[in-house]
């Protein structure tokens, strides 16, 4: 009897592979009874349910298990285990745990160069702009599978964006305004495509590319949506797509060509069209879309200004790094790290996100390798790197010079930054450079930044007052299962964003709401989606769809109001799965829900189906199972994670028949999904409790808020012509203000409001009251923010009555106002005239003289969104040349109480910090520019707002 070794030797490989996935696969679906029956060529994704995370666990396992070292090609090619295990009998004795190249020469962040002209508005122009300025400039550095990587200067990159329009315009017929799909691999192909439609005065729509080539025919059907919706002229993709060109156009009969990278090459010249900076730069949908396609516009002007305030917010600068691994279809890979490296000049190396999915360590390792200062990625990616990463893999790793580790793009977990920052922190990673970040593809990109350097904040908040009555209370230490929520920063400046109540009321801090913004990055809408676009916007102001709160000026994001999954990455809407799973014999028509579940273990969001059927037989559910996941894949391109089969009346409904998906999620993590629902009438009589319960509290909470606003209206109303009259009345100066200050006293008692006040003046004489040159008395100049119309009256209730207040000319001449501020000795400055602005400074230099405190609003002025603006010198210039003291003052709750040009308060809290003299070390301009710096850190530091200076 012969032996055949060499078969017997894959026979085993193969064994040890159809193990590892039926292991897998039975603990993502334990319901299964099919998984044991599968065979080494069924499909890993159809058949056993792992989607591409699943298949990073699968490797991680098998290289394990087999001590091969599996390329990302692999994982990208292989459909069943035999293939997997064909991939191993190449490449066994391969290390698994050495990391290719790593300790080959890198190129590390670059000199500095000078930054982007404030005057190039688009991207073209910044594209033609560096390569004229240092065209050999390495704009960045792709790797390919071998670790080897291709440099790509700014010039290189131009001159093959020019020969790509050349070739669309020859070659495809492109005409300024035509939309050029883009669905490419992570390489310099995508690129030169992106530029190339620019530059031919075309509008590029990047689409996501099929995980594997096997998949490419189901995935052209998916996209077709998206391509008809854009109205797209031509496909630029890989050579295999045009084999399915008969198929797509159908589907999408804008589409004429379909047509790969290369033969976009040797068009004959043409003039380049001048972009203007509203002009659409490019459409942005998002990824895994299985509902009406929403193709978000961005023009160049969005681009430049998210990306510049951005960069205002963490001060990121051409001498940075950036190390990427996301997808090029996605907004945080394509703008915040491509066209970022773009816009500031910064080096990007780029990776695929195949190369990251098959080995997580492989970034860590490339950070290490460029010294990158920059990176980043979703949650669930860092889950990936704190559970799947072995210790073995990370010998001699390296991460200090991390400055910024963004977590964004899904919902971020306070579990999972401690864990990764516990496991990370003694391979040189710094917690303060963990950096969780809130945007979104209608804001372009980023919408969010917490301050630079400062690491994650944590909220812990009371989880019943946040679920039942949407107040985010923090919780005391001995409370059992608060809520942790992560801060995601301040708005970005230029921007605004508030919460707001289902009936569009705007909420006060600590308010769960859903979360509206407005500024220059936001888009006009969706493309050729007019309902969409409709419900896009509040006014003036644009629906995020998410929900949040607002705690000392940073957002805190709670949830979703729409019904959109995040998994992975992709988006997914429920219903066509819903209607499709509805179809599935034994399951009940219209009787199905699919929503997302947190998955503790990966840091991001399962996906389950919740389905109604009678059927009893165990083989028969069994079936239903395996349809439903194999429709999930058809559709959705992903593998559900959970199938759930429960009896009648188990899914949810409103009472037109609605699902209530986020019920039946409430359901599920309770463990109750598969328990019948209650009769109707029993469930509308607890639904009518539960909701007048909540309305009525809401209500209350409403009319006792405007009570209170009209008891302080009410208050003034009767005290104002009293303390008007006092005070333009009084027989001097003194009398005056102190009438002023009695009456504010009264009318901040009488409201409930009362400033509390920490420091005063009268404890703290200043250095000048010990006879200073130029100086008499206590002078001093009082220094405070300015955040509402308030801040004169609660600064006047507290302080004593020998302040002068600077206040601006336009108000002199008015009736009541005027009069009242010339009564009370206010000295009136003008803003605009240099010469007469110099004149009246000196107005305050005599006041001074006289041993007065006068007090300055040197923001000058203020806005309804918290920040501090930058303050005017003329405070600090007068007090550096007279050697007065400045003392700061910090006015905390006026914003809250009076934003804006509201003409309605709100109740909250009002606080006064008065700080210590802080004098000049010299009288020239550079002490007044030290002396300004040192007050506006007090100010900041005091207040807790966002700096808008930077």
């Amino acid at each position: 009897m012969t032996t055949d070794p060499a078969g017997d030797r894959v026979r085993g490989i193969e064994g040890l592979v159809l193990a590892n996935v039926r292991a897998l696969a039975a603990e993502l679906h334990p319901q299964s009874l099919r998984i044991p029956t599968l065979g080494a060529d069924d499909s890993l994704e159809r058949d056993f349910g792992l989607d591409s995370l699943a298949r990073a666990e699968l490797g991680t396992r098998l290289e394990r298990a087999s001590g091969a070292r599996l390329p990302e090609q692999a994982f990208a090619d292989a459909e069943t285990p035999a293939e997997l295990a064909r991939w191993i009998g190449r490449v066994a004795g391969a290390p698994t745990s050495a990391v290719a190249g790593v300790a080959e020469p890198a190129l590390g962040p670059q000199p500095r160069c000078p930054d982007l002209p404030a005057d190039v508005s688009t991207l073209t122009g910044a594209l033609d702009w560096h390569a004229q300025a240092h065209p050999a400039r390495i704009h960045m550095l792709l790797y390919a599978e071998h670790e080897v990587p291709e440099p790509v200067s700014y010039e290189r990159l131009r001159e093959l964006a020019l020969e790509t329009a050349a070739g669309l315009i020859s070659h495809c017929a492109v005409e300024p305004g035509d939309r050029v799909a883009i669905m490419l691999p992570t390489g310099l192909a995508f690129f030169a495509a992106f530029y190339g439609a620019l530059y031919a005065g075309a509008v590029p729509v990047p689409l996501y590319p099929p995980a594997r080539p096997s998949q490419l025919e189901e995935h052209l059907r998916r996209v077709a949506g998206i391509v008809a919706n854009a109205g797209a002229k031509v496909l630029v993709t890989v050579r295999e797509a045009r084999a399915f060109s008969a198929l797509v156009r159908p589907l999408a009969p804008s589409l004429r060509t379909i047509v790969e990278p290369d033969r976009l090459r040797g068009g004959a010249h043409w003039a380049a069209p001048v972009h203007a900076p509203g002009d659409v730069a490019f459409l942005q949908y998002t990824s895994g879309s299985t509902g009406q396609p929403k193709g978000v516009v961005l023009t160049h002007a969005n681009l430049l200004a998210n990306l510049r305030g951005m960069r205002q917010a963490c001060g990121v600068a051409s001498t940075d790094l950036f190390v990427s691994w996301l997808p090029l279809y996605h907004d945080m890979g394509l703008i915040g790290a491509c066209l970022g490296a773009m816009v500031f000049g910064f080096t990007l190396v780029l990776m695929s996100p195949l190369a990251f999915l098959g080995r997580p360590s492989r970034w860590l390792w490339m950070v290490h390798r460029h010294r990158a200062t920059i990176t980043a990625g979703p949650n669930f990616a860092f889950e990936l790197c704190v559970n799947k990463i072995r210790d073995d893999e990370l010998r001699g790793l390296e991460l200090s010079s991390l400055q910024f580790l963004f977590n964004g793009a899904e919902a971020v977990s306070p579990d999972t930054i401690a864990r990764f920052a516990e496991r990370f922190v003694r391979y040189g990673l710094r917690r303060e450079a963990i950096t969780p970040v809130y945007g979104l593809a209608e804001c372009t990109l980023g919408l969010t930044f917490p301050p630079r350097g400062r690491g994650p904040r944590v909220d812990v908040v009371d989880r019943g007052a946040l679920l039942e009555h949407g107040q985010a209370v923090p919780a005391p230490a001995d409370t059992g299962a608060p809520v942790r929520l992560v801060s995601c920063g301040r708005v970005l400046a230029g921007h605004a964003l508030r919460i707001v109540s289902p009936e569009g009321e705007r909420l006060a801090e600590r308010r769960q709401g859903e979360i509206e913004f407005r500024g220059p990055s936001a888009t006009r809408g969706y493309h050729e989606n007019p309902q969409a676009t409709a419900k896009l916007f509040d006014g003036p102001w644009l629906r995020t769809g998410d929900l949040g709160y607002l705690a000392d000026g940073e957002l805190f994001i709670t949830g979703r109001t729409k019904d959109i999954i995040i998994r992975g990455g992709h988006n997914i809407h429920p219903q066509e799965l819903e209607e499709a799973a509805s179809r599935v014999e034994g399951v009940r028509k219209g009787a199905v829900a699919v929503f997302p579940a947190r998955d503790h273990a990966h840091g991001t969001e399962r996906l389950v189906v919740l389905a109604e059927t009678t059927v009893a037989d165990p083989r028969q559910r069994d079936r239903i199972r395996t349809e439903i996941g194999r429709l999930a894949v058809d559709l959705i391109g992903l593998p559900v994670d959970e199938i759930v089969l429960a009896a009648p009346h188990s899914v949810l409904k409103t009472s037109s028949g609605k699902i209530r998906r986020a019920a039946c999620r409430e359901r599920y993590e309770r463990g109750e999904a598969d328990r019948p629902s209650r009769p109707a009438w029993r469930q509308a009589l607890r639904l009518g409790v539960a909701g007048s319960g909540a309305r009525v509290r809401r209500t209350i909470a409403q009319l006792a808020g405007r009570a209170w606003g009209l008891w302080v209206w009410a208050v003034f109303a009767l005290l104002a012509p009293a303390v008007f009259l006092a005070v333009v009345s009084g027989p001097s100066l003194a009398a005056r203000r102190r009438a002023a200050k009695f009456g504010t006293r009264v009318l901040f008692a009488l409201g409930f409001a009362s400033p509390r006040v920490t420091g005063s003046l009268a404890e703290r004489p200043s250095r000048a009251s010990a006879g200073g040159p130029g100086t008499r008395g206590h002078a001093c100049l009082i220094v405070a923010n300015h955040a509402s119309y308030l801040d004169g009256l609660v600064l006047t209730a507290v302080l004593p009555p020998r302040i002068a207040f600077v206040a601006k000319r336009e108000l002199q001449p008015q009736r009541f106002a005027g009069l009242l501020l010339r009564k009370l000795g206010a000295l009136f400055v003008e803003r605009f005239d240099m010469q007469r602005s110099t004149q009246d400074a000196q107005q305050v230099v005599e006041r001074l003289a006289l041993g007065e405190q006068v007090v300055v609003f040197a923001e000058g002025t203020f806005l309804r969104e918290p920040g501090l603006l930058p303050l005017r010198m003329g405070a600090f210039v007068n007090a550096a040349a007279h050697r007065v003291p400045i003392v700061p003052v910090a006015i905390l709750g006026t914003r809250t109480m009076l934003p804006g040009d509201d003409r309605f308060p709100r109740r909250a809290r009002l606080e006064v910090i008065i700080g210590d003299p802080l004098t000049a070390e010299g009288d020239d301009w550079q002490a007044a520019v030290a002396l300004r710096a040192r007050v506006r850190g007090w100010l900041l530091a005091r207040t807790g707002e966002p700096d808008l200076e930077r």
